[in-house]
C-alpha cells in the first residue's frame, strides 16, 4: 500500500487562495458564524515566514483552491505496533474480555504478528495521514514475549515515513511490570533517547501493587528524564488511588508536571460529580493530564468537568482495528465530532472549540475570536480541509485535501 499523498512542494514556496478564520460573527443571541478570508502564505525551511493579503494572480504561488487551513491533526494515544490493519478483516473475539485474558492471548499471537508488524504499522500511518494526522504519541509493547522487537519494527516503519509523519514513543509494559518479568526490559528501554515516556497499565489489576508499580515508574522517569503515561482501566477505590497517587508524585517532583498522563481513567466515569470535581482539582494542581480514547463501551467520560477545572485533556484513536477493539476510525476529526455529539457541543462556538481535540489544543481563533494561528514563525504543520470553517469541519467530518509536515507540502492523490 502506498502513501495517500504525493509530494508537491519543499523548501521555499508560496500558497495562494488559502482560507483562514479571522473572527466570529455575533448578534444578540451570541456567536452565529465564523469569519474567513483568503490569504497568501509563504513557507521556508519548515516555517511560515509570511502571511499576506490574497493575490489570485500570484504567478509562482500554488493554488490552495480556497480550502480551509487548519493545524495538522495529532493522535495522542495510538498503538501503531500491534494493529491488525492490513490483514483480512477480523472482529474482536467475544471470548477474551479481561485484561489478563488479553495478555495471555497476546503471548500466543505476538510472535506471528511481529513478522509483518513493520508493514502493517506503515499502512496504519498511511491511514492516519489520509485523515490529516502528521503526529502521534504511540505506545509500543515491552514484554517478555516480544522483548524489544516491537520497538525495533516500529522504528523501521517510522523511519520509512519520517518525511511526512512524526511520533512520540511510549514504552508500554502491556503484560505488567512484575506480572511478567518486564521491569528489567523497561529499565533498558528507558535509557533510549528515542523513547519519551514511560508507560504502564493497571498497577492494581495486573501487578496487584499500586505503590510498587508507580514508584518504579516514577523512578525510571526521573532517572532518565522521561514523561509518564499510564493506561488505567481499574475502577473503584483502586482506580481512584492510582490517579491520586500519581498526582501526589507529580506534586512532589515538579519535573513530572506537564509530562504525566493517565490514559483512559474510566473510573472517573463511574463517580459522582462532586468526587470527579475533587479529583480534577488535584490533577490540575499537579499538572497531570487525562488522555481519552472516547468512548469506551457505555461509559461517558466527564470531559466537561475536567476541562472546567483546567485539566489537560488529550484524545487519541487508541486501537485501530486490532484484537483489543475494532472501533478506532483513525480519523481525529471523527473523534472530535463524536465528542461534540456526546456532550451537546453543537453551537458554532462550541464546535470550533472542539477542534482542539484533533489538533492537540492548537486553534485558529481564541475564545474571543481573535486570530492566534497561523502566525509568522509558526511551524508549517497544517492541513487543507474542504470546509468553510472549523465548526463545519468538525460537524461534517470534512475531508482532508492536503497537508504539510515540517514544511513539506503534500496533495491528496
Amino acid at each position: 500500500m502506498s502513501t495517500p499523498y504525493t509530494t508537491l512542494l519543499k523548501g521555499n514556496y508560496t500558497l495562494k487562495n488559502v482560507l483562514l478564520e479571522t473572527g466570529y460573527v455575533s448578534d444578540d443571541s451570541g456567536i452565529k458564524a465564523t469569519k474567513t478570508e483568503l490569504f497568501c502564505l509563504e513557507v521556508n525551511a519548515g516555517k511560515i515566514i509570511r502571511i499576506f493579503p490574497n493575490n489570485p494572480q500570484h504567478a509562482t504561488a500554488v493554488d490552495a483552491k480556497g480550502y480551509l487551513m487548519l493545524p495538522a491533526f495529532s493522535d495522542m494515544h495510538v498503538h501503531l505496533d500491534k494493529t491488525l490493519y492490513g490483514l483480512p478483516w477480523q472482529a474482536q473475539s467475544p471470548k477474551k474480555r479481561t485484561v489478563l485474558e488479553m495478555i495471555a492471548y497476546e503471548q500466543e499471537i505476538i510472535p506471528e504478528l511481529l513478522k509483518t508488524s513493520t508493514a502493517r504499522a506503515e499502512q496504519l500511518i498511511d491511514l492516519l495521514q489520509s485523515y490529516g494526522t502528521t503526529f502521534a504519541r504511540t505506545h509500543f509493547n515491552v514484554d517478555t514475549t516480544s522483548g524489544l522487537r516491537s520497538l525495533e519494527n516500529l522504528q523501521k516503519a517510522l523511519d520509512n515515513r519520517k518525511e511526512s509523519f512524526k511520533a512520540e514513543l511510549v514504552a508500554f509494559p502491556q503484560h505488567g511490570f512484575f506480572y511478567t518479568d518486564s521491569a528489567p526490559l523497561m529499565k533498558d528501554v528507558a535509557q533510549m533517547p528515542s523513547v519519551g515516556f514511560i508507560g504502564g497499565v493497571d498497577p492494581y489489576g495486573i501487578d496487584k501493587n499500586i505503590e510498587k508499580v508507580l514508584d518504579y515508574t516514577v523512578k525510571l522517569a526521573l532517572d532518565h528524564d522521561k514523561g509518564i503515561d499510564i493506561h488505567l482501566h481499574d475502577g473503584g477505590k483502586e482506580g481512584i488511588h492510582t490517579i491520586e497517587y500519581l498526582a501526589e508524585q507529580a506534586l512532589q517532583h515538579p519535573k513530572l508536571q506537564g509530562r504525566s498522563f493517565v490514559s483512559h481513567a474510566f473510573v472517573l466515569a463511574q463517580l459522582p460529580v462532586a468526587e470527579v470535581e475533587r479529583i480534577a482539582e488535584k490533577l490540575a494542581a499537579a499538572k497531570v493530564g487525562i488522555v481519552s480514547s472516547i468512548p469506551f463501551g457505555d461509559l461517558v467520560m466527564p470531559i466537561p468537568t475536567l476541562l472546567k477545572h483546567g485539566v489537560d485533556v488529550l484524545v487519541g484513536n487508541d486501537n485501530v482495528q486490532d484484537y483489543w477493539s475494532t472501533f478506532g476510525p483513525g480519523n481525529m476529526l471523527a473523534k472530535a465530532n463524536l465528542m461534540a455529539g456526546m456532550y451537546g457541543w453543537g453551537s458554532e462556538f462550541n464546535l470550533s472549540r472542539t477542534l482542539r481535540f484533533a489538533t492537540n489544543n492548537v486553534l485558529p481563533l481564541d475564545d474571543k475570536g481573535h486570530m492566534q494561528w497561523p502566525k509568522v514563525d509558526d511551524r508549517a504543520e497544517f492541513v487543507l480541509i474542504d470546509a468553510s470553517c472549523s465548526a463545519e469541519a468538525v460537524s461534517r467530518i470534512s475531508p482532508t485535501m492536503a497537508l504539510a509536515h515540517e514544511g513539506t507540502f503534500y496533495w491528496k492523490k
